[in-house]
Order: C-alpha cells, then sequence, then structure tokens
C-alpha cells in the first residue's frame, strides 16, 4: 500500500513534510502521523507503511532504538531519519541501524523528494507486483513476539483464507488468548485486522492498476466483489470505483 508515517513530536515539521508530499508527485500516499513512539507503533501495526519518517529525538523512546523495532516487524521498511542535531555519531548509529537515509532540518524540498525516488518509488512499484502475484513469504514464528509474528504472516498471506484459529495456531497460542492479546497490541480484533490490511492493500492496487475490481477482490483474500466493496466503503468511506476516480485524471498518476 502506498502510505507514509511521520512519527516526530514537532507539529510544524510534520506539516512541512505533509506540505511538501502533497505538491509534489506522490501527492497520492496516504500519510499518518504520530508524536509518540507508542501512537507510531500501533499504526506501524495495523498498517504496513511504504516508509517511515522518524525524528530521533522522541518523547518516549529513542529514534535510532524505535527505528530498530521497526526493522524488526518489517526488515525491508525503508526508514528516513531527520533530526537538527548536526552530529557524526548519529550519522553513523542511523546508518549502522539499517536506515534508509539521514536528512537534517529544516528539510529541503528537494532532498526530501530525492529521498523519495531512491528509496520510496521501487517499493511502490513492488507493492503493486506483489500485489497482484501474491504468494506467502518466508515466514518464521517468533516465540518471544507471537503477535508481531501473526501480523507478518497476514501481511504476506493477505490474499489467502485467513482465520483466528489457523493464526493462533502458527503461534502457539490459544484462540482465546490469541485474540485478546492481538486486540491489546493493535487496538483492533483480528478479524477487523485483517479487513483493514485486506482493504489497505486493495487500496494501493486501485490507485496503481487498472486491475477490474473483481479481480483486485479476488486478490486482496475478499469473498466476493460485493463483500469486498461492503467493507470498502465501511472504512474508507467510499466504494472502490469511486476512489479509484478521484486519482484516474490527476496529473503524474498513471493507470496502466
Amino acid at each position: 500500500m502506498a502510505e507514509l508515517l511521520i512519527v516526530d513530536n514537532d507539529l510544524m515539521a510534520r506539516k512541512e513534510i505533509c506540505s511538501i508530499v502533497q505538491e509534489s508527485k506522490y501527492h497520492f500516499l496516504s500519510i499518518y502521523e504520530s508524536s509518540t513512539v507508542k501512537r507510531g507503533l500501533l499504526l506501524l501495526k495495523q498498517s504496513q507503511p511504504s516508509a517511515l519518517i522518524i525524528d530521533l529525538s522522541l518523547p518516549d523512546m529513542d529514534g535510532i532504538q524505535f527505528g530498530r523495532t521497526a526493522l524488526q516487524l518489517y526488515p525491508t521498511l525503508p526508514i528516513i531519519v531527520i533530526t537538527q542535531l548536526k552530529m557524526f555519531e548519529l550519522i553513523q548509529q542511523a546508518m549502522n541501524a539499517g536506515f534508509a537515509s539521514f536528512l537534517l532540518k529544516p528539510l529541503s524540498k528537494t532532498e526530501l523528494i530525492d529521498t523519495f525516488d531512491r528509496v520510496l518509488a521501487p517499493e511502490i512499484s513492488s507493492q503493486v507486483h506483489y500485489g497482484i502475484n501474491n504468494m506467502s513469504g518466508q515466514f518464521i514464528t517468533d516465540l518471544k513476539n507471537p503477535i508481531e509474528s501473526a501480523i507478518q504472516y497476514i501481511q504476506l498471506n493477505y490474499g489467502d483464507p485467513l482465520t483466528l484459529k489457523e493464526i493462533s495456531n502458527k503461534v502457539y497460542l490459544s484462540p482465546s488468548y490469541f485474540s485478546r492479546l492481538f486486540k491489546e497490541d493493535t487496538g483492533m480484533t483480528f478479524v477487523e485486522y485483517v479487513t483493514f490490511v485486506r482493504v489497505q492493500k486493495a487500496k494501493g492496487m486501485l490507485r496503481l492498476s487498472s486491475l477490474p475490481i473483481e479481480v483486485i477482490a479476488n486478490n486482496t483474500g475478499f469473498a466476493n466483489s460485493s463483500y469486498f466493496a461492503t467493507a470498502f466503503k465501511k472504512l474508507v468511506g467510499k466504494t472502490p470505483t469511486e476512489y479509484r476516480e478521484q486519482f484516474l485524471w490527476e496529473p503524474g498518476i498513471a493507470v496502466n
């Protein structure tokens, strides 16, 4: 899905990033914002974004530590670090942690868009291809982090039939205990989360491809296009067709 998550307790900095994105060729990105790691981690778990932008000075956790936590959840997630601190040690830590880029505040529009071109454009392209040709990726259960493991499995296999019993078995928990832990950790029930992920994946396909609605419904795990349309409108406020029409005629949006 083509989404951007910004975690920065500086409201003006978040607004600046939003403004740059909305006025650029990446204006189709759905942007989520958080001023704290706690909220940012919840958003991260609810929806795997195309990229994560984090400030190093966060109120409830060090930015480097949060970035490492994000990479444990999504190892290929591009992470862009932003900070006012001009310290070589921080740059070195960020690069050693596997982050994609390090930018100094105040942000330069050119530098941010150039960074997107490098780390975000390939990610968006791969998401569309992956969504159309969804194959189960490698999955290894982390017994210390069963809910994170379950989230990874759902993100990899959203196009397949998924049941609470099946996923709870994969992480070696009883269905009832797994259900309670999952709701506590993600803020959603298992069924709500699976539907949310499928709708988010469908949004990317609707924006970036001309696949028929029925095909998108099937590729994202919905039983039929009617149920897909109902679930989509409930979460997005528009039907899949109405959502797609927003992007058909906008400059810079190529629907193949």
